[in-house]
């Protein structure tokens, strides 16, 4: 294995002094913002577009969506709506639009050695927009003030990205043994952390694994009462056990339940593979199952899918898209790690994979809140962009319908994070973060890889250029 990288910064890619100017659609652009822009005009009409609203609904063909000002101001029948004088028109006749994708496991920073992690939040945030991500959580934060940073900066016009709900730094007990997450005293301690970072701006909690039921508790309590939802990728904690004390969110589908491990002890995590090889020996239809998918519904509590970064673990498995912008160090570190697990004979992904996607599909017919995100961490291979367009093919491939993988990554993402009254779903008077796909994803879902188009806030990005800015620099900065 390679040497761990070091992490250097590109002068004079952003500038963090650049004027960022107020558009015709009331967006700011900094000047490190210009170059991926194609489209700034007060007043756009998509015209004899596909609508894919986000809501589950069946497709509109043939439709004009008019945009001004950063808001959806009409949408209807291309014969029937009025495109406004003096508006840019796009014909767009076979592409379809679709919501801004929402995705809440996401992460600025990517694994370069053991236990080490890059902060690439130029690049990531990059990624991520060009991929059609108009909304993001980041999914736990190893960088103290870096995401908190970020956001303001895409926030004033001076860096492209999405709009990001920044994670304070993870809620941890002792066990990890990664000097940049800190170890959690006590209750106490959990709630110290949350009144310091939702201080300093951080709008979501999240939990890891070797935190106590009375830490937990008390973190997602003290989160409660400033408005900020906790999830948590547990061990120490079950998720019945999580459900119980007010968790919001649980990470990775099932992947991280302990539940099902038979000499579970309280507040001790048995450790991964002991969770893991438990849930991939469950049988789906035991009523073991079945009253955990139900008291997490019954107690509101939605899963997030995660299925890109354990895909990567898994034999048989196609190689990630996006390796090409990793520098060729990470590359082909990567490509060491998927061909060892490719030789893997007893590999417990062969039946955890499968297992774990038939529970998360299990929880969504059975009425539950369904999220998506892809986790950039792992052994590397999971790239901003790219895995969250995979990470909506792999819902499909494990039993939704593309109408119903496209609602879970739109609308349902904006729902959690309580931004469905802004964006998430196509209607009028929304935000204007949308994104123009050649084909029709609706039939063939792999359609969802094909971006020409990302609007944010009425402002029309170039995925193209943002991912040649980039291309063969991911892990510099």
């Amino acid at each position: 294995m390679r040497a761990t990288l070091c992490v250097v910064a590109f002068a004079g890619l952003v500038s963090a002094s650049a004027a960022a100017q107020p558009t015709p659609a009331g967006a700011q652009i900094g000047n490190a913002v210009r170059p991926y822009v194609t489209i700034d005009t007060p007043i756009v009409a998509l015209t004899h577009v596909r609508v894919i609203d986000g809501t589950g609904a069946a497709p509109r063909t043939d439709q004009t969506v008019v945009v001004e000002h950063g808001r959806i101001a009409a949408i209807g029948s291309a014969s029937e709506v009025r495109v406004p004088v003096g508006a840019q028109v796009l014909d767009l006749t076979g592409k379809s639009v679709i919501p801004g994708l929402v995705m809440v496991h996401e992460h600025l920073f990517y694994p370069t050695g053991p236990g080490a992690y890059a902060y690439l939040d130029e690049s990531f945030s990059r990624l991520y927009l060009a991929g059609g991500v108009t909304s993001m959580r980041t999914g736990g934060d190893m960088n103290g003030f870096g995401d908190l940073g970020v956001k303001r900066a895409i926030d004033r016009g001076e860096k492209p990205g999405p709009w990001i709900d920044a994670t304070a730094p993870y809620l941890e007990g002792p066990g990890l043994n990664l000097p940049q997450v800190h170890e959690l005293t006590d209750a106490a301690d959990a709630r110290r952390m949350v009144d310091f970072w939702s201080s300093m701006g951080a709008t979501s909690l999240k939990a890891y694994m070797h935190i106590t039921r009375d830490e937990l508790k008390a973190a997602i309590d003290e989160g409660h009462k400033r408005g900020i939802k906790t999830t948590g990728h547990l061990c120490s904690v079950t998720y019945r056990e999580a459900a119980a004390l007010g968790i919001d969110n649980l990470e990775h589908g099932f992947f991280a339940a302990t539940d099902f491990v038979t000499d579970k002890k309280p507040d001790i995590c048995p450790g991964q593979g002991a969770g893991q090889a438990a849930v991939a020996a469950v049988d789906p239809s035991s009523d073991a199952v079945k009253s955990l998918i139900k008291e997490l519904i019954q107690r509101h509590v939605a899963l997030t899918s995660t299925l890109t970064v354990f895909e990567t673990f898994t034999p048989g498995r196609p190689l990630p898209p996006g390796l090409d912008v990793l520098i060729p160090e990470l590359r082909d570190q990567f490509q060491q790690r998927y061909d060892a697990a490719q030789r893997s004979a007893r590999s417990p992904y062969s039946a955890l994979l499968p297992k774990a996607r038939q529970l998360e599909v299990d929880f969504f017919r059975a009425g539950g809140t369904l999220l998506v995100g892809t986790d950039p961490t792992g052994g590397g291979g999971v790239i901003p962009g790219y895995s969250n367009q995979r990470a909506i093919e792999l819902l499909v491939e494990s039993g939704l319908t593309p109408l119903e993988a496209i609602k879970v990554a739109t609308l349902n993402g904006a729902t959690y994070l309580g931004r469905a009254d802004r964006v998430g779903s196509i209607a009028v008077g929304k935000q204007a973060d949308l994104v123009v796909l050649d084909g029709d994803p609706s039939t063939r879902i792999d359609d969802i890889r094909k971006v020409s188009l990302v609007f944010k806030q009425g402002i029309g990005y170039d995925p193209a250029k943002l991912i040649a800015s980039v291309r063969g620099k991911v892990g510099l900065f």
